[in-house]
């Protein structure tokens, strides 16, 4: 055994987790989550460590970008392009469909195929008690489907 390697104490380590409710009001709409993440790391304690910002539903997603309107439109262009809402889903006919189905479901194939090319929680480092981002860099969910309740899930673990 490498003799400089030092193992801590379990109780070192920590964990806190708090959720991010919110509604969203359109389909492919970025929704800023920097500054109530930066907040939940604070409150936190946890000086260094990860936090892992993770979407509670399948037509959601979180990614870390730059916020910038231009962008974000080009965003929500490729997105659309890649799943057209126009287009027929077997996920949307309800007259074969016959799983995970709700009294109040709406066609959402669309939705489900966006969610393909977004990742549903992303990790960041957390030093000195605060999330590493780069100079443009912002947490966003993107919401995939319709104007909807969504929660988010923030676990932020370290030391």
């Amino acid at each position: 055994m490498n003799a400089s390697l030092k193992v801590l104490p379990r109780q070192l380590y920590g964990a806190h987790q708090d959720r991010i409710e919110l509604q969203t009001r359109e389909c492919l709409q970025f929704i800023d989550l920097t500054e109530p993440v930066d907040s939940i790391v604070r409150a936190s304690g946890i000086r260094h460590g990860l936090v892992n910002i993770q979407s509670l539903h399948t037509t959601t997603g979180v990614v870390v970008n730059e916020h910038e309107p231009l962008l974000l439109h080009d965003l929500q262009r490729a997105l659309e392009r890649a799943a057209p809402r126009h287009r027929k889903y077997k996920h949307d006919d309800f007259a074969i469909r016959t799983v995970n189905m709700t009294d109040d479901e709406r066609p959402n194939g669309h939705a489900h195929c966006k969610a393909l090319f977004v990742p549903t929680s992303v990790a960041l480092n957390v030093a000195s008690g605060r999330m590493q981002l780069g100079r443009w860099q912002r947490i966003f969910l993107l919401e995939l489907d319709r104007a909807r309740r969504r929660t988010v899930s923030v676990l932020v673990f370290g030391l």
